[in-house]
């Protein structure tokens, strides 16, 4: 039960798991470089104590093992564990008989309800200047705030239960930004944007506060996928044991317990935002988003400025996934009827790539020998949450083996290319909105969607073998094709190599059947599974990139024979993958050896 990051840090260092680097260390790249490192080695929490043209101190890598993450959340976890399994089913949660988990989901219900505490007089003022300017690859447009946790209301005067807290970028240096100015970055289906449109539809300013640091239950309070109308900061409280206190300036909320508070108001226009490096391992371009006028920025006398860095998984997010996982996992059959297990996988990029586990059971003497039910829950499931970000779902039926594991890439891939009808079980959804950081469709946020679905009795037999691509026939600018999955092969492709004829060199391999999914990919050299599903995956667009043998249309629905060929080349409207410059990485790699 933290009352505050320092508390959480000095908690940290007393177990072992905190490092300080007391030399000066520059926001620019370097201190970025410091974090990825220190995430890489499996190290611990880094606390800077000098910032380069900054007052206050910085912190990084708070939650980059799943160790630390456990052990700043020992004591709450079950509580808000079972909290949610509550939710998630009532009537199953009382029948466990375990007086414990009701005492510890009571506990949880306590520590919910957000408490009206503190003033302005507990905050000193500072700019967005004085803030530490960090900048996390090189053609970023300034720096940026990566962890905050970015609090609106759908009026000034709605109630504290209906504020929504999300972790959405925030720019506050570069482009055409004056110096009271700050880029705010939020997706498509975000609430805050039900918020803004609210304040747009009344003629007013929607206000906006920016909380950042604070007891880490608040940061992963904000990234958390909270139903619609329940407000993030009934989690926070539940995590951290403690209620979530905050006090009202102005009509701004204030988080009372955070390092720094930042309020203001977006402004009417839009303004240029970006380039930032994101999560999935690219730079997301620039484009006009809305921007706030700030009005105060608000510090603690001792503030710690926590920060994140994301990048081509794994990363230090890549953690908070799991975590999100962990907790929430009762309410997805909950959520969505039918569905036993989903995996956003991490290393495709998240939302680029969902494999889900679903019961085929919508007609008793089908006995799920095809898809049926199963499209209706694939349907459901792109209309989840964040599950609707997918670019490619796939889709396995639970009767077919009730013990394949979502989590189990290569089991799970095998179990899907052996049953699958490329006649049938392929479904597209075109001309559709995609994910903000998704530049492979045809435009920002306009692209498609593919779903795989497999269910029945394997129709063919999966080979992995690399001697079977000796007898390959490839088209010229097609070369060092590499076995990655039993079934599944990755194939260089020259950027102008005509695709037509590799499929025609193709059509009479003798392993076609057995060998069901092509990636054409720019390199194979040293390729494993992560890089397969990385460019596979993050380099597409369905309707685009998707191809196969004697494609047809039948009733509108594309139908092929196998294999299905994915075009993953790099294009040229995909943005630039994020590089950083050997000397910034020494340099981080031999501070952190410096710190103790």
């Amino acid at each position: 039960m933290y009352t505050s990051l320092e508390q959480a840090l000095l908690d940290l260092e007393k177990a072992g798991m905190l490092k300080r680097i007391k030399e000066e260390v520059d926001p620019n790249l370097e201190m970025a470089a410091i974090a990825r490192e220190a995430f890489a080695r499996g190290d611990k929490a880094i606390l800077f104590e000098k910032v380069k043209g900054s007052r206050f101190r910085a912190a990084c890598n708070i939650f980059g093992t799943q160790e630390r993450m456990q052990y700043l959340f020992r004591k709450e976890v079950k509580s808000v564990t079972d909290a949610v399994a509550f939710k998630a089913n009532p009537a199953g949660f009382f029948r466990s008989l375990n007086p414990f988990r009701w005492y510890r989901a009571a506990k949880a219900g306590k520590a919910s309800l957000p408490l009206k505490a503190g003033s302005i007089h507990d905050f000193e003022e500072c700019s967005l200047a004085d803030l530490p300017q960090i900048q996390c690859w090189p053609e970023d447009g300034g720096a940026f705030i990566t962890l905050p946790q970015v609090a609106t209301r759908p009026s000034p005067k709605a109630r504290i239960l209906q504020t929504n807290v999300g972790m959405y970028r925030i720019q506050i240096s570069g482009n055409s930004y004056m110096v009271n100015e700050c880029g705010l970055h939020y997706q498509l289906g975000r609430d805050i944007a039900r918020h803004h449109q609210a304040a747009i539809e009344a003629g007013k300013p929607l206000k906006v506060s920016i909380f950042v640091g604070g007891p880490p239950a608040h940061t992963i309070a904000a990234i958390m996928p909270m139903p619609e109308n329940l407000s993030e900061l009934v989690f926070a409280g539940m995590l951290g044991g403690k209620r979530f206190r905050y006090f009202i300036h102005d009509g701004y909320i204030v988080s009372a317990d955070a390092d720094f508070c930042i309020l203001g108001e977006v402004a009417p226009q839009l303004k240029p935002e970006g380039p930032f490096g994101d999560h999935i391992g690219y730079y997301s371009a620039t484009h006009p988003f809305p921007y706030i006028n700030v009005k105060k920025v608000l510090c603690k006398k001792n503030a710690i400025f926590p920060f994140t860095v994301v990048g081509r998984p794994p990363q230090e997010d890549t953690l908070f996934g799991k975590f999100i996982h962990q907790v929430t996992r009762p309410m997805v059959p909950a959520s969505v009827p039918g569905v036993h297990a989903i995996n956003a996988v991490d290393d495709a990029g998240v939302h680029s790539l969902c494999l889900a586990i679903a019961s085929e059971k919508e007609c008793p003497y089908n006995s799920g020998r095809e898809p049926l039910g199963i499209l209706k829950i694939a349907n459901a499931l792109l209309g989840f949450n964040q599950v609707s970000l997918s670019k490619y779902l796939i889709l396995a039926a639970k009767q077919d083996n009730p013990e394949l594991d979502v989590n189990n890439i290569p089991e799970f891939f095998t179990h899907v290319l052996e049953r699958i009808d490329f006649g049938r079980d392929l479904h597209f959804q075109t001309s559709t909105t995609i994910d903000t950081l998704d530049y492979t469709g045809t435009k920002l946020n306009h692209g498609s969607k593919l779903v795989i679905v497999a269910v029945g009795e394997p129709r063919r037999i999966l080979r992995n073998n690399a001697h079977d691509l000796d007898s390959l026939p490839l088209a010229d600018g097609f070369d060092s094709p590499k076995v990655i999955l039993p079934g599944t092969i990755a194939i260089h492709a020259n950027a102008d190599a005509d695709l037509d004829a590799f499929r025609k060199g193709i059509e009479n391999w003798g392993y076609r059947e057995n060998y069901p999914w092509v990636s054409l990919v720019d390199t194979t050299e040293n390729i494993d599974l992560r890089d397969f599903l990385w460019m596979t995956f993050t380099r597409s667009d369905p309707a685009q990139d998707a191809h196969g043998l004697n494609e047809e249309f039948r009733d509108k629905h594309w139908s092929i024979q196998p294999p299905f060929i994915v075009d993953a080349r790099t294009k040229p409207h995909h943005q630039k993958p994020l590089t950083v410059p050997d000397a910034i990485t020494n340099r981080a790699r031999a501070i952190l050896d410096r710190a103790k």
